[in-house]
Formats: C-alpha cells, sequence, structure tokens
C-alpha cells in the first residue's frame, strides 16, 4: 500500500466513524480499524514487506492514521453516550439507593466478643498454623501414640509427620516454647479439623478457642473458674450465670472438668434449650498436666497454670438459637439475614 492509498483509507475510516449512529456501529468499526485484527495492526505487522528506504514515512503514516481514528472513536463514544443519557423525567439529583451492609458472620462475632472479653482480663491473641507436628498436636499434649485420636480414622494425617489440627492447643505448645519462661496469658482462636461425620451438631472442619494462664506464681482452679464466670457473662448476656465444673479426663489437664454455664434463656429454670437442667456444657478445662511444662522445658515445681477450651460453632449455636451447625457454612443468605 502506498501513502496515497493510506491517505485513502484513513479518509475512508474518518468519514464511517463521523457516519455512525449508534454505539454498537462504534464499536464494529473499533474492531474493523484497531481492533486486535483490524486493518491498521495488519499494516504495522506487514512493514516488513515494505521497502527499507520507504518505512519510516510509512510507518508514521499507519501511527498518525492509528491515533486519528482512535480520538474519532473515543469522540464519537462520549457523544453516544451523552445521547442514550437519562431521560428527562429522571431526577438525577436525588441519592442513590445504598446497599444493604454486610454483617460480620455469627462464628466471626463470637470469635471477636471472646477476644474483647478475654482481653479485658489481660488475654493476648495467639495463633498458629492449620498444619501441626505430631509433637504439637499430640506428644507434648501428653497424648501417647496409643490414644484413639492418633488413628487415621480420627485425624487428617498429610505425612508421617505432618497432620491437620484436630485441637487449638498446639498453639498453647507453640506459646510456652517461644516464651522461654512464664508468665503466659492466651487465648487461641482458629480453625481445626477431625474425621467426624457431617450432621446437625458435627462437623469436620469446626473452630475451637483455647485459652491458657501460665505464672510462677500459684494458680488454682478458683482462679479459672472466676475467668470463666466472667466470661460467661460477657458472652450469654447473663449477669447472673453461674459456672458449674463436673469432673473429668483430658491427657493435658489435670484434674479435668468439663464446664457448664448457667442456661442463658431460662436463666437456670430448666427450659427445652438446657433439657430442663439449667445447665449448658460449653468448654473442657482443667489445670495444666505437669508433663505438658515438662515437654517445653518449664519445671513443673516452679510453674502451674491453667488451660480451657471451647467451641466457637457451639456456643455460636446457642447464642443464636441455631438447630444445625451446617447452616454456619451454607452461605444461606436468607439464613444470614436474619442475624444481621
Amino acid at each position: 500500500m502506498t501513502l496515497e492509498e493510506l491517505e485513502q483509507g484513513k479518509a475512508a475510516s474518518l468519514a464511517e466513524i463521523a457516519a455512525a449512529a449508534d454505539a454498537a456501529t462504534v464499536e464494529k468499526l473499533r474492531v474493523k480499524y484497531v481492533g486486535r485484527n483490524g486493518s491498521i495492526p495488519a499494516l504495522i505487522k506487514g512493514m516488513k514487506d515494505v521497502p527499507k528506504e520507504d518505512r519510516p514515512a510509512f510507518g508514521k503514516a499507519v501511527q498518525a492514521w492509528r491515533a486519528e481514528v482512535e480520538a474519532a472513536l473515543a469522540a464519537k463514544g462520549t457523544g453516544a453516550d451523552a445521547q442514550a443519557g437519562a431521560p428527562a423525567d429522571v431526577d438525577a439529583t436525588l441519592p442513590g439507593r445504598w446497599a444493604a451492609p454486610g454483617t460480620a458472620h455469627p462464628l466471626s462475632r463470637v470469635i471477636a466478643d471472646a477476644a474483647r472479653i478475654f482481653g479485658k482480663l489481660g488475654f493476648t491473641v495467639a495463633d498458629g498454623p492449620d498444619i501441626e507436628s505430631p509433637f504439637n498436636n499430640f506428644t507434648a499434649l501428653n497424648t501417647p501414640p496409643h490414644h484413639p485420636s492418633q488413628d487415621r480414622s480420627d485425624t487428617f494425617w498429610l505425612a508421617a509427620d505432618a497432620l491437620l489440627r484436630t485441637q487449638t492447643s498446639p498453639v498453647q505448645i507453640r506459646t510456652m516454647l517461644a516464651a522461654k519462661k512464664p508468665p503466659v496469658r492466651v487465648i487461641c482462636p482458629g480453625r481445626t479439623y477431625r474425621r467426624d461425620t457431617t450432621d446437625a451438631t458435627h462437623s469436620a472442619n469446626f473452630h475451637q478457642i483455647e485459652g491458657l494462664y501460665v505464672d510462677t506464681k500459684p494458680v488454682s482452679l478458683a482462679d479459672l473458674k472466676s475467668v470463666l464466670a466472667y466470661f460467661a457473662k460477657e458472652m450469654m448476656g447473663n449477669d447472673g450465670a453461674g459456672v458449674r465444673f463436673r469432673p473429668h479426663f483430658f491427657p493435658f489437664t489435670e484434674p479435668s472438668v468439663e464446664v457448664d454455664f448457667t442456661c442463658h434463656v431460662c436463666k437456670g429454670k430448666g427450659c427445652n434449650v438446657c433439657k430442663q437442667s439449667g445447665w449448658i456444657e460449653i468448654a473442657g478445662a482443667g489445670m495444666v498436666d505437669p508433663r505438658v511444662f515438662g515437654h517445653v522445658g518449664w519445671n513443673p515445681a516452679e510453674v502451674s497454670g491453667y488451660a480451657f477450651g471451647f467451641g466457637v460453632e457451639r456456643i455460636a449455636m446457642i447464642k443464636y438459637g441455631i438447630p444445625d451447625i451446617r447452616w454456619l457454612y451454607e452461605n444461606d443468605l436468607r439464613f444470614l439475614r436474619q442475624l444481621a
């Protein structure tokens, strides 16, 4: 193509664009002339076939054509947009309709509330990885190799030395190893994994919040009970909430207890939520077993402490009256809007 033919092509293209009556036509012309397979990019790709002495002038003319076409397309698009603007009966000065704002998920709410409540008592938030070592998840927590929780039917093993944590207690081990010496006062919220069959009250993927307090000063079950009693009142919104300890067994605490809170619905009088008992089972707790201190290199004769743990889903279900744990994971907006 000669320079004269280039000028003729440019004039024809600009005339076509000027005559375009709607946005669809403008878009077709954009594709025709400057699209990936358009005529102008084709000319640029064919520059190798232009005689060497003519290439500078030819290239300059092609680029000028492209610039003028793009400017004309942009101007035509702006004009088309203005023509297709708001109808005369629309008042553009009216405020827009705001979309409904999002809200925190019930699980996020419980975790945030727990961090705020325990934060008032001096606890900080500690975090750890979802993939753990057998030492942090089992050995350091005084769980022997023959314990059923180490079976492949109960735990997601990724390799001989890696697994998906079955609890957030390994974060306590990591915290004590990193701290080197007491005092330690942390809560550890996070996601955990177990080979449970999913139903209305169980899931293979759920959340826990563990708590740990260790000091060189004497620490007792009475200290633990006072902390959990305060937590019960704040979390459940029941100023008259009480705490009940029942003997239990956990490998990493001795003595161990199951923790019940006064039912927040009936205030202890008995109802369907608490199965007429007036109490709701919330957590497991106890004094840290001396052998756990030994695993992190602390002298059990010089330190003492307590630990506790509860399921975030369980508290959310009790607090918000959710009958099925699966509702918390299905992302059903009808359900989530009820808790907004």
